[in-house]
């Protein structure tokens, strides 16, 4: 038995004449949907598969499907003859332009047997003159396979060796997925042994030593792997003694490596090619003179075992001394090898003679964290989930390692300067183009984006919807330091198909319990506009952590960012609410110097007065002055026998329309003078910080603002009922300006709770209120892989009036909106929830400013997509 090795991600080419058998080849030892075959795309194309007229058609749809499975990291067979060279070329240059290596597979059938073959089937039309043919031309190219480009060539000669063949599936090389860690990734060391040995010992690495003191092994007592990114020599004091330590690890099992520039260079000047003896290669030379033949060869063997690049921990985390961007990783070419050797560059040099090269981590937007050196900087930075290690030792810098999964940095600084650089490296402080911490860009927004969040995985920003937000928050946000969070909007409810209904509870509760989810609280909807409130313990906090100017303490915003109020207002408002606040100990309880609630602001003529003047009041107020007059005239009318048909009771019915549309929005207006009139009520505490470690949170972290340290804590995994009973605390000492929350428990798997919600919504909506929402008792939910809707609204029947206008109710416009989709209005609901997710764990782990408002923008971004506002 032949075992026949196949890389996991290659093209693999079938060769062979027809009657060769490759067909049942293929179907024994492949998926059905990895075989690609001719004559499936000729029928595709043709409804024939033996049309030869359709070939270059067939051959166009084979080639598509092929680059696609091939872009999605598929393994691809094409079962076709192939034995023409320009046949086979084409899918080389496919199998090249992915990335992906290709794999031949001969089946040499002798021609007898295929004319026998073709013979007995009915839909092959051609004699053996065809089949002759093709095994002349298989013939021909056999021996020059390998020089065609295919990386692995495998020749079944015989029906026997046909029938007796295995397909093994090879392991590429750069894949240790199952390598999990945890590690310590240590930067560029140029041959600097004395700060790579501190370095380790700063790891509590042991370091082994031979019988002459020379180190020759590292291991950690908790079993940790230490992974090289490369450039281990040149320039620096001692690349033998680096070689000797590094590769006793390898050997050891106590470490990893991937391969540098610098090592691809000293490989060729070993095996005595010609290179430019530059860079502090020439150093390494001579420094290898001394050491004996046999090291020098192991030296060789080792440098040329690395791989590109490694794969690690599930795919989450990709090792290489110059990057790799995602279409590389996990691929195979010799593009993909120059990338992780020598970067994304221009081909031009700079003034200094040193290669242009391209900032590929700019525009990185993949899941694995990837770690590299390659360009030294002297301080590490995050950019876009990739980390530079290369802090310039050997220019006088530092030495640096980044322990995984933990993300702790961990440096010694060189011994001195071992070799000048061509370009400065260690610059005064005050010119250095260093980001600050709170830096925003305007390249962070602009264009297509993704943001890779925890809880929801990659959201997309599209373009346009970005260039929107950005109009949005630079015109008339408030200033971006007190931006932490924008809260998503609300998924509706399922349409009800009961009579004059557009919502009803039993489709929200329905929702959830198909969800497996039975433990809910039903929330009282307020009449009002959603607000975020972020409030300061003092001004001392309030200018140390948010950068407030004299007199700011917090701010309270909309869903879009903007201030509800003016300075005077908003202070006034805060003064009061840090009042009760400080009155019920919860500054303590939560050890927070702020805290930022989610909250609803009464009345909605408060934020939405010109809306209300300008839209919902002139059309009540010409459907009033009309109608009346309209129904008058309509009577008459008919008292004289004029045939009206059904025109009187219809315009009589909008006429009680336009009544029922007037009041149902006045019941959103009442007058407010300052405080007078106002009310917020708080349903939900989102996040907390203070100057002290981290308290009773989900998650804290520390972060420095203006020389002082913050943790901060988010509390979504602390269930609704936790929020609202420390909310009632603070209602219970500020009625005036706070309201509560009214709420209803419900088990979805019970029918008499449910039947009681929905009673409790019915008591809502009679008495003029808006309705309510339905979430999950426990706060966030798990369904699997993806989030719960963390509510569903259910609108009451008159309040639907404001929003689909007076005559909704009509039969035929509830007919038509029954129809409406709300998908598309979900989808957005639960990404605009992992994104404010998102933020506020940036936000608590004590993450920048640009990437915390990379989610918060993403929020506003998404609220330009095209979806029924209405919904």
């Amino acid at each position: 038995m032949t075992a026949l090795g196949v890389p996991q991600l290659s093209l693999v080419v079938l060769v062979g004449v027809s009657g060769s058998g490759k067909t049942s080849f293929a179907a024994q030892h492949f998926g059905p949907f990895e075989v690609i075959s001719s004559d499936f795309c000729r029928g595709l194309v043709a409804d024939d598969v033996n049309d030869q007229s359709a070939t270059k058609d067939a051959f166009e749809v084979l080639e598509f499907i092929v680059g696609k499975r091939l872009a999605a990291g598929r393994l691809t067979v094409v079962d076709a003859t192939n034995v023409q060279p320009d046949a086979r070329r084409k899918l080389v240059e496919l199998a090249r332009s992915f990335d992906v290596l290709p794999v031949a597979i001969v089946l040499d059938v002798p021609e007898k047997v295929c004319v026998a073959r073709n013979a007995v089937r009915a839909d092959r039309m051609f004699g053996a003159e065809v089949v002759r043919r093709q095994r002349d031309q298989l013939r021909r190219s056999m021996r020059g396979l390998a020089r065609e480009g295919f990386r692995k060539v495998h020749v079944l000669d015989g029906v026997d060796a046909v029938e007796e063949a295995t397909i093994v599936r090879e392991r590429l090389l750069t894949d240790f997925r199952d390598v999990t860690g945890p590690f310590d990734i240590i930067g560029d060391i140029h041959g600097c042994r004395g700060e790579l040995e501190s370095l380790l010992t700063s790891l509590a690495y042991r370091i082994v030593r031979d019988d002459r003191g020379r180190p020759v092994d590292a291991a950690h007592p908790d079993g940790r792997t230490a992974v090289f990114v490369g450039d281990l020599v040149d320039r620096g004091p001692d690349s033998p003694g680096v070689l000797r330590l590094a590769m006793g690890m390898v050997a050891a099992g106590h470490a990893r490596a991937v391969p540098g520039n610098h090592e691809n260079k000293l490989i060729k000047a070993l095996r005595g090619r010609q290179v430019q003896v530059s860079h502090g290669l020439a150093e390494t030379l001579a420094q290898l003179a001394e050491e004996p033949p046999e090291f020098r060869k192991e030296v060789e063997v080792f440098c040329d075992s690395l791989v590109s690049h490694l794969v690690l921990d599930g795919g989450r985390l990709v090792v290489a001394h110059a990057g790799v961007k995602e279409s590389y990783q996990g691929r195979a070419s010799g593009r993909v090898r120059s990338f992780a050797l020598y970067g994304d560059t221009t081909g031009e040099t700079d003034e200094f003679g040193l290669p242009v090269r391209l900032p590929w981590a700019n525009d990185y937007r993949g899941r694995a964290m990837v770690v590299y050196g390659h360009t030294p900087t002297p301080e590490v930075q995050w950019v876009n989930n990739t980390l530079c290690l290369d802090t310039g030792c050997v220019f006088g810098g530092k030495l640096t390692a980044l322990r995984y999964p933990e993300k702790e940095i961990v440096e010694v600084p060189a011994e001195r300067e071992w070799y000048a650089p061509a370009r400065p490296f260690l610059v005064p402080a005050e010119m250095a183009p260093v980001r600050a911490d709170d830096d925003l860009s305007i390249g962070d927004v602009m264009g297509r984006s993704v943001v890779q969040t925890q809880w929801h995985g990659r959201i997309s920003v599209r373009e346009e919807n970005a260039a929107g937000a950005l109009e949005v928050m630079s015109r008339f946000a408030l200033d971006p330091h007190w931006l932490l969070h924008l809260p998503p909007t609300m998924a509706p409810t399922s349409t009800s198909a009961r009579g004059d209904l557009l919502e009803h509870p039993d489709e929200a509760f329905a929702s959830y319990r198909s969800d497996g989810v039975s433990a809910l609280i039903c929330q009282e909807k307020h009449m009002g506009s959603r607000a975020v409130v972020l409030l300061c313990r003092d001004e001392v906090v309030a200018r140390e952590r948010f950068r407030a100017v004299p007199g700011e303490t917090g701010v309270i915003h909309t869903r879009t960012g903007r201030s509800f109020f003016g300075h005077d207002l908003t202070e006034e408002l805060l003064a009061r609410l840090r009042e009760a606040v400080t009155t019920t100990g919860i500054w303590n309880e939560l050890d927070a110097d702020w805290l930022l609630l989610d909250c609803e602001l009464m009345p909605w003529s408060a934020k939405a007065e010109d809306l209300l003047r300008n839209q919902y009041a002139p059309v009540g107020a010409a459907a009033r002055a009309v109608l009346p007059v309209a129904v008058s005239a309509l009577e008459q009318a008919e008292a004289r026998g004029l045939e009206l048909g059904d025109l009187l009771s219809r315009t009589r019915s909008r006429r009680v329309n336009a009544d029922d549309y007037a009041a149902a929005y006045r019941r959103y207006v009442w007058p407010t003078d300052g405080l007078e009139g106002l009310r917020l009520a708080p349903f939900q505490v989102l996040a907390s910080g203070s100057r002290t470690s981290g308290h009773a949170g989900s998650t804290h972290a520390g972060s420095t603002y203006a020389g002082s340290t913050y943790a901060g804590s988010t509390y979504y995994a602390r269930d609704h009922a936790w929020h609202l009973a420390l909310i009632d605390r603070l209602i219970a000492v500020a009625p005036d300006l706070l309201q509560t929350t009214r709420r209803l428990l419900v088990d979805a798997s019970d029918p008499e709770s449910t039947a009681a919600g929905v009673r409790w919504w019915e008591e809502l909506t009679a008495a003029g209120g808006e309705g309510m929402v339905v979430k999950p008792l426990a706060n966030l939910t798990r369904l699997g892989r993806n989030l719960a809707q963390p509510g569903i609204k259910v609108r009451g029947r008159e309040y639907l009036r404001i929003i689909y206008g007076p005559d909704y109710t009509e039969s035929e416009n509830l007919a038509r909106l029954r129809e409406r989709g709300i998908g598309h209005k979900r989808s957005m609901a639960l990404r605009e929830y992992a994104l404010g997710l998102e933020s506020l764990d940036r936000v608590a782990v004590g993450e920048p400013l640009w990437r915390v408002h990379e989610a918060v923008f993403a929020v506003l971004a998404l609220e330009s997509e095209p979806i029924d506002p209405r919904l």
